[in-house]
């Protein structure tokens, strides 16, 4: 070994020995710089978008909040046309997407009356929204109903279908509803969630192609999604 080397050798074995070990436990890192300084309460970023203040994030964080006993429920199905319909566009007619939305919203009301403090069921006509939609002209719509809640729901769906030789195809659906219920006095969301199912099924003697089989398993796997919604909901409203 050269004279270089044998220098470069020994300062990697003296860093090596002389650096120091952190042997703690991992949050101890974190937990020593909540430690030093006066405690941070609230945003130190300037938002200029912000469409909310520091000063009420804070009142909303640290408030309290309860949905009234009593609630008169509006419901509305957010970006119905899109992207939603783009699934159903290529072997759906106008009335078979209609009915078919119908009927998601009816089973909604349905899970909505289950509650005994669900007194009545809206829905939101689409002549009250203004276009996009928000959250500011869906309260203000729901204000018109003099709803106390909002149930805003959304449900986007796929398929594919897997051939066989000689034998009917598998098609598969997957369904993902997303729903909130939104607080029309605060703008507050107590609750919300999404479920994601899929449905696999052939194509029926009955059915006269495979677009109706599609269109029967795609309705299937948003069902599923919402009778899950259903229960969680009422859990929910039942506490």
């Amino acid at each position: 070994m050269n004279h270089t080397n044998w220098i470069f050798l020994s300062i990697l074995l003296f860093t090596a020995c002389s650096a120091p070990r952190y042997t703690g436990a991992p949050n101890q890192q974190a937990e020593r710089f909540s430690d030093n300084g006066e405690p941070i309460t609230q945003s130190l970023f300037s938002d200029k978008n912000a469409t909310i203040s520091e000063e009420n994030i804070q009142k909303i964080l640290d408030g309290n909040f309860k949905l009234p006993q009593q609630l008169r429920v509006a419901v509305v199905s957010v970006d119905n046309a899109s992207p939603n319909r783009r699934y159903y566009w290529n072997y759906w007619n106008d009335e078979q997407y209609l009915k078919t939305q119908q009927s998601y919203l009816d089973l909604f009301a349905e899970k909505l009356k289950q509650s005994k403090r669900v007194v009545s069921v809206a829905t939101i006509p689409d002549l009250l929204l203004a276009k996009p939609q928000t959250f500011t002209n869906i309260r203000e719509a729901a204000v018109r109903l003099q709803a106390d809640v909002v149930l805003v729901y959304s449900i986007t769906t796929d398929i594919y279908s897997k051939y066989k030789l000689f034998t009917k195809p598998d098609i598969k659906a997957f369904a993902t509803t997303q729903l909130l219920l939104l607080d029309v006095r605060t703008g507050l969301v107590p609750f919300s969630t999404i479920v994601t199912k899929d449905q696999l099924s052939k194509k029926q003697e009955n059915e006269l192609d495979n677009n109706e089989a599609t269109h029967r398993i795609q309705k299937e796997a948003v069902l599923m999604t919402i009778e899950e919604i259903g229960k969680n909901l009422l859990d929910f409203l039942n506490k």
